[in-house]
């Protein structure tokens, strides 16, 4: 891109825009990149500068068409009302630190199966097993997290699905 908007600076959308003119010239003008998301010019503009939300079909639209899949998710981690408190935001590395980040995280499976199976074989759960069921909780979360950073990778590298 030529010159940068420095009023959208730190837009995820207009980061998004800038990477994906790297690979494609038209998305350095953000008028040529309109026509091609299908989003009103003037509509991309108060969205790249923060003065109104996109709708998520807008990035869906944004996100296919810089191939940065990872916009939904930061979208929906960030502005959606439901999944702020639903979804975590990933962040993309190179394919081999998400790799390490996976394997790393799945390391103490069996740890955790075999607690959760103590935990779970009454029924219910007892404060002494609070603690103990969260930690389950959250390195279920560190593995979703970097599963969904691995799947985030392979979409926006290698186009499956």
């Amino acid at each position: 891109m030529s010159k940068k908007a420095t009023k959208a600076a730190d837009n995820m959308y207009y980061l998004a825009r800038c990477e994906a003119s790297a690979c494609n010239a038209d998305f350095s003008s953000r008028e040529k990149a309109a026509e091609i998301v299908g989003i009103d010019r003037t509509r991309l503009a108060r969205i790249e500068l923060d003065t109104i939300a996109p709708y998520p079909e807008e990035v869906k639209a944004m996100a296919a068409a810089y191939n940065t899949p990872e916009l939904c998710n930061s979208y929906c981690a960030r502005e959606c009302p439901i999944g702020i408190d639903n979804v975590s935001e990933v962040t993309i590395d190179d394919f081999d630190r998400l790799a390490l980040k996976v394997l790393g995280s799945l390391k103490d499976i069996d740890s955790l199966r075999t607690s959760l199976i103590s935990i779970s074989e009454d029924g219910y759960i007892d404060e002494s097993e609070k603690e103990a069921f969260q930690d389950i909780l959250d390195s279920l979360e560190k593995i979703s997290t970097n599963a969904r950073a691995l799947q985030l990778w392979a979409l926006k590298n290698i186009q499956l699905k």
